[in-house]
């Protein structure tokens, strides 16, 4: 029986193919929405988690807190700089295998007569610091090579730097570039990694940049901290906030610098990405709303048209549940139809914002990705959408009489 409510729906939207098509527009605008902004919104975070499993979750960042707002990258607004002490401080805490220090600084590019003001980070001059830095960055070549112990005014680049993202001429290896008027050989362009940071990086040899800038010996704007196998990162995050806290006469919750791990980063970028999505999503719900109202209208107009069929139906035998099960199906049908081209809308749509994405941004953090729950959801909920929106007309087709119906003109 319900097989022949399905197919009585399905004939009633074929006969009236543009008033159909004009009715699933509200419902394929809205579930579009929804799936083009959860996609874009789940890749993002799929995509940025597995930027940080790379990095490894047993990696901490030590900061100045000042240094952690958007005002600019570490070190360039930071009220309390870290030192080489506090190094030597964090090195003492047990757990802790390897520590590197990096400089974040504003500087003045030029290459082929072309001025930029711009960021350049240092890499360490020791072995261990190098190899962390590397390691934490995932610092890979795409020609030339790192810097290595004993270079002196070199640079190495990020793709973006080297294809025309900072200067309108490709910089090229061996090619010269100046840094505070200061001349920097480039021996090596990164691989690009999606990373927008990252791609868009100048980095030079730590004891050339403190000489170039003037910047005191003591002074670092970020520390890594590579903590022992086996050991739980969170403790030994705790422990060098206790040391250094003690080491620098502070109060609990009066800190001066800031300790990250990739897990926290990520879990604060994830809460971010989540408001994000409710708040697309909301605006979004205002297209199904106004697909569900048109939803509700042609269904209504439809009784009114079938009035004199209703009273036929009923009069050979038809039941209120008939004629209620009839309408809601056929409404549940259109919020169908309308959802499965929205979702194939929506597809399509994430997909070419990813396109986009990389091939004018450069960047791989922007990705669809699709999962089995966002489809059948999106499928359930404008089916559910179409047959809510339907019931009141329905209710109304099943409560007519069947001698009114008939004499309908």
């Amino acid at each position: 029986m319900i097989k022949d409510y399905f197919k009585v729906g399905i004939d009633n939207l074929f006969h009236r193919k543009l008033r159909s098509w004009l009715t699933m527009v509200g419902i394929f605008i809205g579930i579009a929405a929804v799936v083009g902004l959860i996609s874009l919104g789940q890749g993002m975070k799929e995509a940025i988690g597995n930027v940080f499993l790379n990095i490894g979750a047993d990696k901490l960042v030590v900061q100045a807190k000042s240094g952690l707002q958007f005002a600019g990258p570490p070190g360039t607004s930071a009220a309390s700089n870290l030192t080489t002490h506090d190094m030597d401080v964090i090195k003492r805490v047990n757990g802790v295998e390897q520590v590197g220090a990096r400089l974040i600084k504003p500087v003045k590019l030029e290459f082929s007569n072309e001025v930029k003001f711009y960021f350049a980070a240092s890499m360490p001059d020791d072995d261990e610091g190098r190899e962390l830095v590397t390691d934490v960055n995932r610092y890979e070549t795409e020609a030339g090579r790192l810097l290595k112990r004993g270079d002196k005014f070199k640079a190495f680049i990020g793709s973006n730097v080297a294809n025309k993202g900072i200067f309108r001429k490709r910089v090229e290896l061996g090619n010269t570039i100046k840094i505070n008027d200061a001349e920097f050989e480039v021996v090596g362009i990164l691989k690009k990694s999606g990373n927008p940071q990252q791609d868009r990086v100048v980095i030079i040899p730590e004891d050339t940049m403190r000489q170039v800038l003037k910047i005191d010996r003591k002074k670092v704007d970020v520390i890594a901290v590579q903590v022992q196998k086996g050991v739980d990162a969170n403790k030994v995050a705790d422990d060098i906030e206790r040391a250094m806290r003690r080491d620098r006469d502070l109060e609990l919750g009066k800190e001066d610098f800031q300790i990250s791990t990739p897990q926290q980063i990520l879990e604060t970028l994830d809460t971010i990405l989540t408001m994000v999505e409710i708040v697309l999503i909301g605006i979004a719900a205002i297209s199904l709303l106004v697909g569900g109202i048109g939803i509700a209208n042609t269904m209504y107009t439809a009784v009114v048209e079938r009035t004199k069929e209703i009273g036929i139906m009923k009069s050979i035998g038809a039941q209120n549940k008939d004629i209620l099960l009839i309408f809601v199906i056929e409404s549940g049908l259109l919020g169908l139809a309308g959802g499965a081209i929205g979702i194939v809308f929506g597809i399509g749509l994430s997909k070419l914002v990813e396109y986009l994405a990389f091939a004018f941004l450069g960047t791989s953090l922007i990705k669809a990705f699709f999962p089995w729950y966002l489809i059948v959801g999106s499928l359930v909920f404008s089916f559910l959408i179409g047959t809510i929106s339907g019931f009141f007309p329905a209710r109304q087709a099943a409560s007519l009489k069947p001698v009114d119906a008939l004499r309908y003109e």
